[in-house]
């Protein structure tokens, strides 16, 4: 009776929780006075600000998919052999040249930003209350005389709603504003690419506008034969009630059809009950509450911005910069590093069909990125550029970075991932086991056999000596050379599970033929014979730690080396870092079980690098405290490597086995989580009180073993018998859909 006791508390207290609370929510009495403060709404295709501007209530609208294409940069004039060839010559300067004009000084291609939709402020009256309500991911504006502004962007179909009630609605309409692509007065060629050229520079002529009694429709032509257009429609329902709702269509015509309040009605349940769904996949409950609502937050923001069928994650994603200007760095896709870390948090989170989006994208530009590896690097296979549009193409950029040889190994772990998180033979088969062999097999052609080791042609090590000649080593830098062991590792594994033994057994010889991680004193190094020696924005150098997994501090014989080189990064200082820095070294700290250094770290982002709305703007918002960049460019990637330094104080997946709340700090006495997930599939729901696990709830979601690293016995709450172990590693067999509910003795 103790025990079934036992079971009905930790239940009801591990399932009391699971939507985000109202005080997850953003909650102002005013309304943002920047773009980048605005309350954010999207659903990975469709996106809007809402925010204040000249005494209106501004909506800016993007789309995901609204790019210019147009080329600048003419990879197909050299290759991986010339880069070589200049270096020996000492020529570098018509490398750098080659590679940065086109995206410096170049405004295309970009990401585009779609129009604005406003209403009359001066109408509604005096904000009272601006609240982003997280469960239903929806504003609601309220106002001194009563009235309410709600709006959402709905989850899965592409409309953008809002619904006015209060008196005199008919004096409440919106108006479409275009952004100016004319306006030559603002057309400043000397603003960098971080802080967004003017949209003049574009050349599109200016869209026009059909306005009529209750809609407008903008069209907006482009480049070459490209435009899109956005219907802005509305209906008076009665005295009180105004309902109206948006689009954004690419390449064709609109079609402002009419909006009934029944068919609003089902519009707002359809979506009400998508995001119901998403947030009982997951939720979390820590004692440091600031960190649970960034987190809360940001989880948000992963659910607006991911989606199946929409593009992968950019930048800035659905919520393009609304200054007059392109967006920061503009919004492309950065895989040196912002476009992996945006899905980190999807995988534990257990929400595989927004990190799919990712491998679906890179799935779709695969034969672009094949072709684009035989041009440049001269071999067969699969490598991926570093920056590029969303079809594919290369953008340019530092070359070291934006054309570097490894970046193929990077975007291959998100397919491992959302494979060993969801176990599926099917996406194993189809596409996680032939782009890891791809990427595999470019790998091993790039590289030359040299007193049996293998090494690449030049490596680099993002973004060590920035745009320098200098910036390219003749030995493995270790972010390389990580890159290279878990692809081959991968590779072995994949090969393994598809019942190839002899494929397994020629890449894990080629992982064998790898050198050792250049070490010393300070722990890894960036290259051979070169240790950190300055505070460095990109933990690059440390990536056999997070995200790799290569290195376990369970392990006595990795340890020192992991500790020390957490040592010597905290001792360089943070004055180079941007706000991503701290999430990463989070996420690191988490993996060597320092747990105060982990959470001091993700303070220090949440605090000192985010915007009032929760957005990452890169540089230290307080003056400089932590950071020497106190600029504020928006984008995503800080968000999601944050909430994924929440999950791995909770739980990490590591070689073959779970560790559960491996990070805690000591003064957090009490922890939970539900419906976390890990490698092998498993749905984990677990409680920590004091020092003991009181519940560890697993399901399986296919066949499997669940192995796990625990000092404390682990028994089964229900009989009391202890689970099985193999030395340090506790194990319990589950068949596919069955569960059983643990604690410690």
């Amino acid at each position: 009776m103790k025990y079934l006791y036992l079971i009905l508390c930790c239940s009801f207290t591990l399932f009391s929780f699971g939507q985000p609370t109202p005080d997850n929510n953003l909650h102002f009495d005013h309304l943002a006075s920047r773009w980048d403060e605005a309350i954010p709404l999207g659903n990975g295709q469709l996106g809007a600000l809402i925010w204040k501007k000249d005494n209106t209530i501004r909506f800016s609208l993007d789309r995901a998919d609204l790019w210019d294409e147009r080329k600048a940069f003419a990879i197909e004039n050299h290759n991986f052999n010339w880069v070589q060839q200049q270096i020996k010559n000492n020529s570098y300067g018509i490398v750098q040249q080659w590679g940065d004009a086109p995206y410096d000084r170049s405004p295309y291609p970009t990401k585009l930003p779609a129009a604005s939709l406003f209403f009359d402020l001066a109408k509604f009256g005096t904000v009272v209350s601006n609240v982003l309500d997280l469960e239903q991911a929806t504003n609601i504006l309220r106002f001194k005389d009563g009235r309410i502004l709600k709006t959402f962007i709905h989850a899965y179909k592409q409309f953008g709603y809002f619904e006015i009630t209060g008196n005199n609605v008919s004096d409440l309409l919106p108006q479409l504003i275009p952004h100016q692509y004319e306006n030559n007065a603002n057309k400043d060629e000397n603003k960098s690419v971080v802080e967004g050229q003017d949209l003049a520079r574009l050349g599109y002529k200016q869209g026009n506008i059909i306005r009529t009694s209750n809609y407008e429709v903008l069209h907006q032509k482009t480049y070459d034969d490209h435009f899109f257009e956005v219907v802005l429609r509305w209906e008076k329902i009665s005295a009180k009630k105004l309902i109206g709702y948006w689009t954004i269509v690419n390449d064709q015509k609109a079609s402002p059809s009419a909006l009934s309040l029944k068919k609003y009605t089902e519009e707002k349940a359809s979506h009400l009950q998508w995001w119901s769904n998403y947030w009982s996949k997951s939720s979390i409950t820590i004692p440091d509450k600031n960190l649970e609502k960034q987190y809360y937050l940001d989880m948000y923001k992963l659910g607006a911005v991911a989606r199946e069928g929409a593009p992968a994650i950019t930048l800035q994603a659905v919520w393009t910069a609304d200054n007059g200007g392109l967006p920061p760095w503009k919004g492309d896709f950065h895989n040196d590093l912002n476009t992996q870390l945006s899905y980190w948090p999807a995988y534990s989170g257990n929400r595989l069909a927004e990190a799919k989006s990712y491998t679906d994208w890179l799935w779709k530009i695969r034969k672009k990125n094949k072709d684009f590896t035989k041009q440049y690097f001269g071999v067969d296979g699969l490598n991926v550029p570093g920056v590029l549009t969303l079809n594919g193409d290369p953008m340019g950029g530092w070359i070291q970075y934006s054309l570097s040889p490894t970046i193929g190994a990077w975007a291959a772990q998100h397919f491992y991932w959302q494979w060993k998180y969801s176990m599926d033979k099917t996406f194993l088969k189809e596409q996680a086991y032939p782009y890891i062999m791809e990427s595999a097999t470019y790998l091993k052609n790039i590289t030359t056999l040299k007193n049996e080791r293998r090494y690449l042609p030049l490596s680099s090590s993002p973004e060590y000596n920035d745009n320098s000649v200098s910036a390219w080593f003749d030995n493995w830098t270790n972010f390389d050379l990580s890159l290279a062991h878990f692809l081959f590792q991968a590779a072995t594994e994949v090969s393994t599970a598809m019942g190839k033994p002899q494929e397994a057994e020629n890449w894990l010889k080629c992982k064998a033929q790898l050198p050792h991680y250049a070490t010393d004193e300070t722990g890894l190094q960036v290259a051979v014979n070169l240790p950190m020696k300055h505070s460095h924005r990109h933990m690059s150098p440390y990536m056999a730690i997070y995200p790799l997994d290569l290195l376990d501090i369970n392990n006595p014989q990795e340890k020192e080396l992991i500790e020390s080189s957490l040592n010597h990064i905290e001792k360089l200082g943070t004055r180079a870092w941007v706000g991503y820095s701290f999430a990463w070294m989070a996420c690191l700290h988490a993996r060597a079980k320092q747990g105060k250094e982990a959470v001091t770290n993700l303070r220090k982002f949440a605090q000192n690098f985010c915007s009032s709305n929760s957005f990452h703007l890169n540089g230290d918002q307080k003056g400089g405290q932590f950071s020497d960049f106190t600029y504020r460019p928006f984008t995503l990637e800080g968000n999601f490597a944050f909430a994924q330094g929440i999950h791995e104080l909770l739980i990490q997946s590591k070689n073959n086995y779970v560790e559960v709340f491996p990070a805690l700090p000591a003064e957090w006495a009490t922890a939970s989580f539900k419906n976390l997930r890990t490698m092998g599939g498993f749905i984990v729901s677990a409680e920590k009180k004091e020092d003991k696990i009181v519940l560890l709830k697993i399901t399986a979601t296919e066949d499997g073993t669940f192995r796990i690293f625990e000092p404390k016995a682990l028994m089964h709450i229900s009989t009391r018998k202890l689970i099985q172990r193999d030395n340090t590693i506790q194990y319990v067999k589950l068949k596919k859909g069955q569960t059983v509910n643990l604690c410690s003795l």
